[in-house]
């Protein structure tokens, strides 16, 4: 009774949301219809928040095909009152749920809202702080000189693709704790299919499941297999507990305050939830600061020299601040997840607006990342402007804010530093002549065009 209560309540907020839409009392936006609008987003979504920021200024409204009513906001005032806003009113899980909810699962940490919401982050934030990330490091520099070793000299290779397979190895081995095996093996194949079918930018608005020839269908036939692999992992490990490291294992050992744990059904959905945004999203973070130190003489090089004049052995990720510096600025410049969203569960006043029950408020990180009252020439990629200097805390987002920030903020970070200490301390490359990334729209990402092209010029030991 609960959930239809709940489920009642939204489509009353909806429609609330969309006859303020059709009356004009939202803030301004294009008139055009909502597919057309979803058109532009999946194929030329630069070009179009561009032109809406410089039409309607830093709060517009945009409808897309089966979704209430978006209204983005790039201010860093309104950014924080999101941000630092009633969770209870504000909430992520519903909006995340139309395009996340059929891949990673009810119990997702993605789709959850107010206190069991926070109840699920208590229990998961440990295992990815503090003295677990040099416990993950070596495993993570052993991963990347594998892939490096075996990239070939001369011809172009796709970096988004190997910097895909360096994190999918990654998130396997240290979040997961899956060692090889004929198990993994089904596993990992029937995973990469899975996050690759989920990841068109409109596949979630037509989930007819008529076949094994659509979409949907497809779908609903990898989840069936994954979620068998899965489960067999688990009540195995359930029926003999060892001392193992991996983060999987930690909350299978963790308690809520009740003393209970983690269900079954509740690890498997974070087990997809971690690995569909903890692999996919780090290595198209990879791929463009690849890309943008590549385009950037000067950049590699005093990028270079710091690796090379790091105190003896593999680089300390802590003591590189110029590489620490370079990733963040390619995050300022291309994030990888351009907007965040919250559906409002009563009424609000944000960035001056007042706004119904039902619409939901989109912290704009790209637009927020290009604004030129915060950033001096935004459109340049520049690394010294975060030597010695905290940016704005509202105005550099690349992981969200609040109680919803990604939990995984710190291993990413951490990964790249050392994937990317990794690449440009054993070869030297450069991009395909004639290649200019492009942004593209992948689910909820934006992904360089082409895969970032580059040619192996030379190795080094």
């Amino acid at each position: 009774m609960a959930t239809q209560a709940s489920a009642t309540a939204r489509a009353r907020a909806l429609a609330s949301a969309r006859r303020a839409r059709k009356a004009g009392s939202l803030p301004p936006g294009p008139r055009t219809p909502p597919l057309w609008q979803a058109l532009r987003w999946a194929t030329r979504p630069i070009a179009w928040l561009d032109m809406c920021s410089r039409r309607y200024g830093d709060c517009f409204t945009l409808q897309l095909p089966f979704f209430p009513p978006e209204v983005f906001f790039s201010h860093p005032d309104a950014i924080k009152e999101i941000f630092t806003g009633d969770p209870d009113q504000l909430l992520a899980g519903q909006a995340n749920a139309p395009l996340l909810g059929p891949l990673v699962g009810a119990g997702s940490l993605l789709l959850l809202d107010g206190p069991r919401h926070l109840r699920e982050r208590r229990l998961m934030l440990p295992p990815f702080h503090g003295e677990r990330m040099q416990a993950y490091g070596e495993t993570m520099r052993a991963i990347a000189t594998a892939s490096i070793d075996r990239w070939p000299l001369g011809r172009p290779i796709s970096m988004h693709q190997q910097m895909v397979d360096i994190t999918f190895d990654v998130i396997l081995r240290t979040v997961l704790g899956f060692e090889e095996g004929e198990n993994v093996a089904r596993l990992r194949a029937a995973l990469g299919r899975l996050i690759r079918l989920g990841q068109n930018p409109v596949w979630a608005w037509f989930q007819v499941n008529l076949s094994a020839l659509t979409r949907r269908g497809r779908l609903t036939r990898l989840k069936a297999l994954v979620d068998q692999l899965i489960f067999a992992e688990i009540a195995a490990r359930r029926a003999a507990p060892s001392a193992r490291s991996d983060v999987v294992s930690l909350l299978m050992e963790a308690r809520y305050e009740d003393g209970s744990a983690m269900s079954d059904q509740d690890l498997r959905d974070e087990m997809i939830t971690l690995l569909a945004a903890g692999h996919e999203t780090t290595a198209t973070a990879l791929a463009w600061a690849i890309y943008h130190i590549l385009r950037h003489p000067e950049v590699t090089e005093r990028l270079c020299d710091e690796l090379r004049s790091a105190a003896g052995g593999a680089p300390e990720p802590a003591k590189l601040e110029y590489l620490d510096a370079t990733i963040k600025e390619s995050l300022r410049l291309t994030p990888v997840i351009p907007a965040v969203g919250r559906v409002l569960a009563t009424p609000m006043r944000i960035g001056g607006r007042d706004l119904p029950a039902g619409v939901e408020v989109v912290p704009c990180v790209y637009l927020t990342h290009r604004r030129p009252d915060v950033w001096s020439k935004p459109e340049q990629f520049r690394p010294e402007r975060f030597l010695g200097a905290r940016p704005h805390p509202y105005a550099f987002v690349p992981f969200g804010g609040g109680v919803r920030r990604c939990i995984g903020m710190s291993f990413a970070l951490y990964e790249m530093k050392i994937v990317l200490s990794e690449v440009f301390s054993r070869v030297a490359m450069k991009l395909r002549p004639g290649y200019r990334a492009r942004i593209r729209t992948r689910t909820i990402t934006f992904t360089p065009s082409a895969g970032v092209p580059v040619i192996i010029e030379s190795k080094r030991a």
